[in-house]
């Protein structure tokens, strides 16, 4: 990979300073251009205790392009992430913790004006109470039990990972 040295100079830059961004970043053993990176529940949100991991894949253009980060509960269908700076906002000056930062960010204050998830996005709004306890629920079920896979956590194969609800 062309980028090699700048994909471990950001690990390495994200994970000295976990204990005060609550983000964590790693390579997947298998594959240079797949991360895993992890972010700590915002404080004052129903995530707060929680831990959510993000997939990130490095296009070969990477830092010229964006990574595709993807969590298995932010769109129902793929996994996207409505996040304008992994579209056309990227820059190669932004980092993965920044733009790690920018999803934690996003569930202090969702975007409810191009959701990813108008379900989720409706309840928000319409049902407020409703969506706090939901993803309090999810976060106290599936974010804060780290030793258990989810499929371990739901007795099933599906895909419910520590979500953003």
């Amino acid at each position: 990979m062309k980028h090699l040295a700048r994909i471990l100079k950001e690990l390495e830059e994200c994970n000295t300073e976990q204990d005060s961004s609550g983000i964590t970043l790693s390579l997947k053993p298998d594959n240079l251009t797949r991360l895993i990176g992890s972010i700590a529940g915002p404080l004052g949100t129903p995530y707060e205790g929680g831990s959510f991991q993000i997939h990130i894949a490095l296009p070969g253009a990477y830092p010229y392009e964006p990574p595709r980060m993807t969590h298995p509960n932010i769109s129902s269908q793929s996994g996207a992430m409505c996040l304008d700076i992994l579209k056309d906002q990227w820059s190669p000056a932004v980092r993965l913790k920044t733009a790690l930062l920018s999803v934690q960010a996003l569930l202090s204050a969702p975007e409810l004006r191009d959701p990813q998830d108008a379900l989720v996005a409706r309840q928000y709004i319409c049902e407020y109470q409703t969506f706090i306890d939901t993803a309090r629920s999810w976060t106290e079920n599936f974010a804060r039990v780290p030793s258990l896979g989810v499929e371990e956590k739901t007795g099933t194969d599906e895909t419910v990972s520590p979500m953003i609800w």
